[in-house]
Formats: C-alpha cells, structure tokens, sequence
C-alpha cells in the first residue's frame, strides 16, 4: 500500500453500487473520508446507510463502482484485507467478549491485526506489542480505570467506548462507526461525541448515526441518503439550509424549520467535555 500523498482522501468511493437481486441497496454514492474530519451520513431507516458502510469495510463488494484507499484501488479487498489496511469499523450492537477484561479485549483485537489467529489466546505477557497497543486504545477511550473489569460489567456506553477502543487497538486511519450512540442516554452520549472530537486528530472519520443534535455537533460534512442515493453532501450549514434534505426528513414545508432548529441548537464545542474524567469516575465507583 502506497502512502497518502498530497490532498488525496484516506478512503473514497467512486460511483459505489450494491444490487441484492431486483433491489438496489446503493447506487452511484461517491463519497470521500478526509484526515482529521468527521463525515457523518444520514438518512431514514432503508436509506441504505448500513449496506454503504459494508461495501466501505469490505463486508460486501460492490455490484459495481470503486473503493480508493491512499489513492490505490481497493475494490473487492475483503474485511480482513482492508482491517489490514488501516479501515477500522463498529457495529450497530456490542460486538465484544462479554466474559473478557476489557484489558484482554483490546489486546485481542491488536492481535487480530496480524491475522495470525492461532495465537489470539496467548497470554497478555508473551505478547508485549499488543498488550501496549491495546493499553493505548483503552487509554484513549477513557477506560483505563475499568481495564481489569470483565466486559459484561459494563454500562451499554461503556460497552460502546470499549468497541471504539477495539477498533482503535487495529491501528486504522479511517474509522467507520455504525450509531456509536445507539440506544446511550444523555450523559453517555456526551461521553461518546467527546471521544469522537478526540479522535478527529489523527483519523478519517465516517459517522453513521440518526441522532441529529449529535451530527450537527460533531461532524465536518454531512452526506444524506435516500432510498440509495445521496441526495446532498456538504457542510453542515448546507445541509440544513437544503429544502430537498428538510422534505425528505419531514415530508411538508411546514415542518422545515424544525431540521434549522436542530443545528442551530447543536453546540459544537460543549456537549462532553470533561467526559472521559467521567468515565474514570464510573469505572472507579
């Protein structure tokens, strides 16, 4: 893998298209992940969100378009490769091993970067650079405090910053987080978007997620999809201001402002702070 160069995007899709049978699930997204931004893509459930970050994880190839990584072509490498690579993603639900430290979990998925999977179960000891690896990312997610405990005793946010961690332990540059705040209450998610503008440094962010306020605060660029095509794709402002993106969400003129309304309340710099002191605290208690 050759290595970025100039302005050129961590990962793009070019003209991304995904046929199950009859249906098209995605058609002719161009997309593109740039360093140190958080892209956010939204639209209504069947927009056909969760099949664009599969084709982008390489979980699914593509029926037809491209995949750039760095600028090289990438299309069809499968999830693994692409891990490999540096593509690094979440879940929709918690994904880790549920009777495992949170230490062992992410020391496990550093190991599983070299894909030498016959050696996941050594211990912590013999395998120093996963151990580091893997107390960085814990570090990073703010779970240092809670590395000792076994994943099952952990709060549903917790078990979300643990899955970030997780990825963050596989040493990727773009990130791919599927509603990292699915089903987080207030004080949660707080936690989770101040993790999120952390992470910003150092990353090409994709955030999938239907919690508007929390786009609106965090991401750079926003990308909404209908019924598998993107519709608009630009700066938050923009988007916000886009009858064709107020109609699609709300179905009337009436309702316009009500999307307005929602961005204008975002506050980009205050929701989380002081949050991973938070979360030592929870995991202290």
């Amino acid at each position: 893998m050759n290595a970025r160069h100039g302005n050129e995007p961590v990962l793009r899709a070019a003209g991304l298209t995904r046929r199950f049978g009859g249906l098209t699930a995605v058609s002719g997204v161009d997309l593109a992940l740039d360093l140190h931004q958080i892209h956010a893509v939204i639209g209504t459930n069947g927009a056909g969100k969760s099949t664009l970050i599969n084709l982008l994880s390489g979980e699914l190839a593509p029926s037809a378009g491209q995949l750039f990584l760095h600028g090289n072509d990438v299309t069809g490498w499968p999830q693994p490769r692409l891990a490999c690579a540096g593509v690094g993603r979440s879940y929709q639900r918690n994904n880790v091993f549920a009777p495992l430290s949170v230490r062992e979990n992410c020391r496990l998925a550093a190991q599983s970067r070299a894909q030498r999977a016959w050696r996941l179960w050594e211990s912590a000891q013999s395998c120093r650079t996963a151990r580091a690896l893997g107390d960085e990312a814990m570090e990073r997610a703010g779970l240092a405090d809670c590395a000792a405990l076994p994943a099952m005793a952990l709060s549903h946010g917790q078990k979300r910053q643990l899955e970030v961690a997780m990825c963050l332990a596989t040493q990727p540059v773009a990130l791919l987080l599927d509603e990292p705040l699915a089903g987080m209450g207030a004080e949660e998610s707080a936690r989770m978007l101040a993790l999120l503008r952390d992470l910003r440094e150092g990353h090409a962010i994709l955030l999938v997620e239907h919690d508007m306020d929390a786009v609106f605060a965090v991401a750079d660029r926003i990308t909404v999809m209908v019924n598998g095509v993107v519709i608009a794709s630009g700066e938050p402002a923009a988007i916000r201001a886009n009858r064709e993106v107020q109609q699609a969400y709300l179905g009337d003129d009436e309702g316009a402002g009500e999307l307005a309304d929602v961005a204008d309340d975002a506050n980009p710099h205050g929701a989380g702070a002081g949050a991973a002191a938070g979360t030592r605290k929870e995991c202290a208690a």
